[in-house]
């Protein structure tokens, strides 16, 4: 029998079932096991069977994850941390010294900006930011010392895209790394190792999981060197994913092609209802076609995803009632589940950015629609927005 068939490049929906979790050797189990266990008989002194001795330094079920999560970007390297800052301070902690300078977007995630402005910036690390969405601004704010060009697509919170291969190039010229925080994309939809990037960022807490019931980050690299330079500094600094969490990743990951589908489907009826609405002044979601990033992430992404971002008519006030009036849609921070939650930026996530170059507008509401259906979210919304 011909095994040719083995050397076809597997749809993603396939490796986000398989890649890295082989049925197990021992009792054929199906799903990788959880190995609740912090250290390891050894075979001899210095003979680690599997190469296992620690499980801060590796785990079976963490490394079953971390392959998976290569798998999935298109990496060579991936590494799982106990959350997505974890993640990020790692990775800035690997490749930068006092006196480097970052590019950082003018729309990110709240906890980045606070990483950056209370955290790394204390360090020697200097920081300025630039609308990523246009490249010109980009190449604007490098110096001497820019080590990183960081990048969310679609940002945190107003959706913002960035033509992560422009970006790139820009970045590679001045001899610095690209990272690209995918959180809102996911792979499925979106594989910034293949724009480009050098290093891709995740909350694995959010699309990944998909459940609200882990909390979780990844780092997935191309770079083979920068790889082991990482998965030093994550045993290093400690900051790793236990079994159990690895564990509750990797089942989301199982249906994340499927939920993806929804989440976006979802949303694009959602977004429609909200442009048409009187009390909405503005909706941000990429896959409306007056979307100034409409054409690049219809480019490089599979569909547009399941975030949604929209302001309000009354300002503050009126967008924080909006907030308190939904029911189906959960008042809560995070994003990623299959439930739909709703939020106010200003007060809840985005904090942290009040009186900076990244604070959001007070009449901001932002959804992360769930996998419910569509209609119930529709009256829910209709309802709550009066």
């Amino acid at each position: 029998m011909s095994d040719q068939h083995t050397d076809r490049q597997q749809s993603f929906e396939t490796l986000a079932i398989h890649a890295g979790q082989p049925a197990d050797a021992q009792t054929g189990a199906v799903v990788t096991p959880i190995y609740q266990v912090s250290t390891y008989k050894q075979d001899g002194v210095g003979g680690l069977r599997g190469g296992y001795e620690y499980s801060r330094s590796a785990n079976p079920t963490r490394t079953a994850l971390e392959e998976n999560l290569a798998a999935l970007e298109g990496g060579r390297r991936g590494l799982a941390f106990a959350s997505g800052l974890a993640a990020e301070d790692c990775l800035l902690r690997t490749v930068l010294v006092p006196g480097d300078h970052v590019v950082i977007p003018n729309d990110a995630y709240g906890g980045t900006f606070r990483l950056f402005s209370k955290v790394v910036e204390r360090w020697g690390v200097q920081w300025s930011v630039a609308d990523t969405s246009d490249p010109a601004a980009v190449r604007a704010e490098l110096r001497p010392n820019t080590k990183v060009v960081w990048v969310e697509t679609p940002s945190n919170p107003l959706l913002g895209v960035t033509d992560i291969a422009a970006v790139a190039d820009i970045a590679r010229a001045a001899g610095a790394l690209l990272v690209v925080d995918n959180t809102f994309a996911s792979p499925y939809l979106q594989q910034p190792l293949a724009l480009g990037a050098d290093v891709v960022v995740h909350s694995t807490t959010k699309y990944m999981g998909g459940h609200s019931d882990v909390v979780g980050g990844a780092l997935v690299t191309s770079d083979v060197e920068l790889g082991e330079r990482l998965a030093y500094h994550q045993n290093a600094m400690g900051a790793v994913a236990g079994p159990f969490d690895a564990w509750l990743v990797m089942r989301g990951i199982k249906t994340l092609a499927v939920r993806m589908d929804r989440h976006s489907a979802n949303a694009a009826r959602i977004a429609e209802m909200l442009v048409n609405h009187p009390k909405v002044t503005q909706v941000f979601y990429p896959g409306l076609p007056g979307h100034a990033g409409h054409e690049v992430a219809a480019k490089q992404m599979r569909a547009f995803g399941g975030m949604i971002s929209f302001r309000v008519t009354g300002g503050e006030e009126a967008a924080v009632e909006v907030c308190n009036r939904a029911r189906l849609f959960t008042l809560g921070e995070s994003l990623g589940g299959v439930e739909s939650l709703i939020e106010h930026p200003g007060r809840m996530t985005h904090a942290s950015a009040a009186g900076s170059a990244l604070e959001v507008p007070a009449d901001l509401v932002r959804l992360s629609v769930g996998i419910e259906s569509v209609d119930d979210l529709l009256a829910d919304l209709t309802e709550a927005l009066g």
